[in-house]
């Protein structure tokens, strides 16, 4: 008996603060014009995506004492946008981050709660953690959380948040007050009456982020998505087997929880003039200012007279400089003096300068060819396992996916792995996920009888 055809979930990820958005562009729109949100959002509906997906920001970034100019334009507050945008929208899965190291159960609980009733269903929430006390300076938690807290209060957080969730009855009658709640833990301590009757999916669809150890147990336990780093082949059938054979223990199915990682999308005439706009965009998000910065942050010191041009600086990197020299940005790399020797090798390998290196280095796992190439090598990933799909994360607001919807998806449908149409209401019915009900973590999925 042949394999059945799995089907591909796609979300659209809005291009904010980072470093793939190409800010100089003149097909660059704005980040924060309403509009541009309604669009992209809008796009990804025609698209039959599963969920639009926002992230957050706390606090801007700082290179080298300054405002970090090349990334600021401002994030505005994620619930707010999505909650204006579940009103001009009808399908689409409304997706942001809040953070369990500077928020508050009984707040986002409310908040998450409000937000799926407000889109009949739509709502979820991708949970992160930060150790980073730069941003906590604006919080009152400011940097006293230890960094090997952040995942038990991560995990104490997610079971408070469900715990208010489920203390109102799915049957009940919205003027019925749900059943006080009293929780006694390491990180928080609360009782009460909470007040948002149960949404429409039970719970918000619960999505995560992080790749380390911890990040994939939390994942394993509690999540039903996670959003990984790990978007190329090999890697990303490493990273699926993994996460996939830890959900046994927690009494979960592998289809419970999907691994959808972050990934571009180039999509041209032909495979070669897409390979041609792919470097043309790399050149463009990898400026000579943006190339020395990005290397001042493994070598902690300030370079700015290295021509980005030339090689890499022949002096070793200062490993206690590189602790302070970029804050506010997430750290993946913990060893500078390991990651510098790695460079040179492939710097010297491969003759690159020092901006020809850091886009190298950089280079995000990329869908890269015609409509037709980009659909097959998408499908094939996803049918060998190396993702259950794809966060695709546009260069250009708010126009960077119109190609993609309207190229690419129309050949997936053809190839019977995305949906023609919405079959259910709520994001979990786009995902395929359980309803979530008190007291089980498996149950018949949400207006689908299955």
């Amino acid at each position: 008996m042949s394999k059945p055809i799995k089907q591909i979930h796609l979300a659209a990820h809005f291009p904010g603060v980072n470093n793939t958005t190409v800010w100089s562009d003149p097909a660059s729109g704005s980040q924060t014009d309403f509009a541009s949100f309604v669009h992209l959002a809008r796009a990804a509906e025609r698209g039959k995506f599963d969920f639009f997906f926002l992230a957050e920001g706390l606090r801007l970034r700082e290179h080298r004492g300054k405002i970090f100019d090349l990334d600021v334009v401002g994030r505005p507050d994620s619930l707010t946008v999505l909650a204006a945008l579940a009103a001009v929208t009808r399908h689409i899965g409304l997706a942001g981050t809040l953070n369990t190291t500077f928020n508050e159960p009984f707040e986002l609980a409310r908040q998450f709660a409000t937000l799926d009733h407000l889109s009949g269903g739509r709502a979820a929430w991708n949970a992160v953690t930060s150790p980073d006390a730069f941003t906590g300076e604006n919080f009152r938690r400011g940097g006293f959380l230890d960094h090997e807290l952040r995942y038990p209060r991560a995990a104490e957080f997610v079971q408070v948040v469900r715990q208010l969730w489920d203390t109102w009855d799915s049957g009940a009658s919205l003027t019925a007050a749900g059943v006080p709640f009293r929780h006694q833990g390491s990180q928080f301590d609360i009782e009460g009456t909470f007040d948002v009757p149960r949404s429409p999916q039970g719970w918000p669809v619960q999505i995560q982020a992080g790749d380390s150890d911890g990040g994939r147990e939390l994942a394993a336990q509690y999540a039903d998505v996670i959003f990984s780093r790990h978007s190329g082949f090999r890697d990303g059938q490493a990273f699926y087997t993994d996460v996939k054979d830890r959900l046994a223990k927690y009494g979960r199915e592998r289809d419970d929880l999907k691994i959808i990682p972050a990934a571009t999308a180039v999509v041209g005439d032909t495979d070669a003039d897409a390979q041609e706009l792919a470097a043309h965009i790399r050149l463009q998000q990898v400026s000579p200012q943006g190339a020395i910065a990005f290397v001042e942050q493994i070598w902690g010191r300030d370079l700015s007279d290295l021509d980005p041009d030339g090689p890499l600086p022949s002096v070793d990197p200062d490993v206690d400089g590189t602790i302070s020299i970029t804050r506010g940005r997430v750290r993946h790399e913990r060893d500078p003096l390991a990651v510098a020797k790695k460079w040179r090798e492939i710097s010297e390998q491969k003759g690159l300068s020092v901006r020809q290196l850091v886009i190298e280095v950089t280079t995000r796992s990329a869908f890269v060819g015609s409509a037709a190439t980009v659909a097959a090598t998408i499908d094939n990933y996803v049918q060998a396992d190396a993702a259950d799909g794809y966060i695709l994360v546009p260069h250009i607001t708010p126009h960077g996916l119109d190609r993609f919807v309207d190229e690419v998806v129309p050949i997936l449908q053809e190839r019977g792995a995305f949906r023609a149409e919405y079959e259910g209401t709520t994001l979990r019915d786009h995902l395929r996920l359980p309803l979530a009900v008190p007291g089980s973590e498996r149950h018949t999925l949400a207006g689908t009888g299955r």
